[in-house]
């Protein structure tokens, strides 16, 4: 059922689950792919990870989403996290002056999830899942909001327009493509050359694995 996956090639396979974790943690709004009896779908919807007793999936959805329907229909989905992109200029590569046989690229950090949705229409876990993604998303905030500070019968009525989607993961793959396939003086190269373009979060993925992470 899960035989379907991404192209990695061994320089570029990430298959650790703190890794991956992570990722999908930072870059927590996520591409949810379904294939219905009305045809192939996709939506941008913001997952928490539950790791406790999983991993499992979390978010929530408009119920005048279409995709709705697709999900209760119970067939397998896929979930795309992307994190850090960005274009690879040849020019930085230290070989392009011995040999010039260099090309662009594109390094990129790339989490899919696929599992079995299930739908949930109880109060309490759509406000524990909303409590929790917010909560993650305003930490660090001088004063981070809370579901606490929206009016109880505004909250309500908001609530009942959407609906819980949980996913166990059944199969989870990463791959990061941060020029590890390169000779070290290429990739301190292209972290250079991300940092002066304005690409903080590539060139410190690229960093990471030139000192062997």
């Amino acid at each position: 059922m899960y035989r379907a996956a991404m192209y990695r090639p061994p320089a570029f396979r990430e298959d650790r689950p703190d890794r991956l974790y992570e990722a999908m943690r930072a870059h927590p709004l996520a591409t949810l792919v379904t294939q219905g009896s009305t045809g192939l779908m996709a939506n941008l919807v913001p997952f928490t990870l539950q790791t406790e007793r999983g991993p499992v999936l979390q978010a929530h959805l408009a119920r005048g989403n279409e995709q709705v329907a697709q999900l209760r229909e119970g067939a397998p989905v896929l979930v795309i996290f992307q994190g850090p992109q960005a274009y690879v200029s040849p020019g930085w590569y230290a070989t392009k002056r011995v040999h010039g046989r260099v090309v662009p690229t594109w390094n990129y950090i790339v989490v899919q999830a696929r599992g079995t949705p299930t739908l949930i229409e109880d109060a309490n876990w759509l406000r524990r899942q909303i409590s929790t993604l917010t909560a993650a998303q305003e930490q660090g905030r001088a004063e981070p909001w809370s579901l606490d500070d929206a009016p109880a019968d505004f909250l309500q009525g908001q609530m009942k327009g959407i609906i819980g989607l949980e996913i166990p993961i059944a199969q989870l793959e990463g791959k990061w493509k941060v020029s590890q396939n390169q000779p070290l003086e290429n990739r301190l190269g292209v972290e250079r050359g991300l940092r002066a373009d304005g690409r903080a979060a590539m060139a410190d993925a690229v960093a990471k694995h030139a000192a062997g992470d």
